[in-house]
């Protein structure tokens, strides 16, 4: 079985393209929408750096403390490891159900993903990134 797919049929990619072509259809009528529709005011409101109604208070590049860097850091890292979750969740009952051989090599490997991800939050967690005094 080649990487390409060449045996299969025609119209396999069919679906694919049709998703595309929806999405690409609907980020361009949202736009040409919001346009069409949108409100047109202007004003000394809308000239501000916020439009919250707060007036800005202070110099715009303000530094900020690391920790609200390592805070995001460390959620994007957690939260994208969740995608790595997805195909091992299809895959993994599928395996138990067949009684195939992979299915303990599975498990194994998850394991030790999320011992992986333990480690890191927990010298995360010495460090003292989650700390906010």
């Amino acid at each position: 079985m080649s990487f390409f797919l060449a045996d299969a049929p025609p119209n396999a990619w069919a679906p694919v393209v049709l998703l595309i072509v929806i999405g690409i259809l609907f980020v361009a009528g949202t736009l040409i929408l919001s346009v069409v529709v949108g409100p047109r005011r202007t004003g000394p409101g809308k000239a501000l750096t916020y439009e919250s109604g707060m007036v800005p208070v202070g110099d715009a590049r303000r530094r900020f403390n690391v920790r609200f860097y390592l805070m995001a850091m460390i959620f994007l890292v957690f939260d994208v490891e969740i995608v790595f979750f997805y195909p091992w969740a299809t895959l993994f009952p599928a395996a138990v159900v067949d009684k195939a051989s992979n299915a303990g090599t599975l498990l194994v490997e998850m394991v030790v993903f999320v011992v992986i991800l333990l480690i890191a939050y927990i010298y995360a967690w010495a460090k003292g990134v989650f700390r906010w005094d």
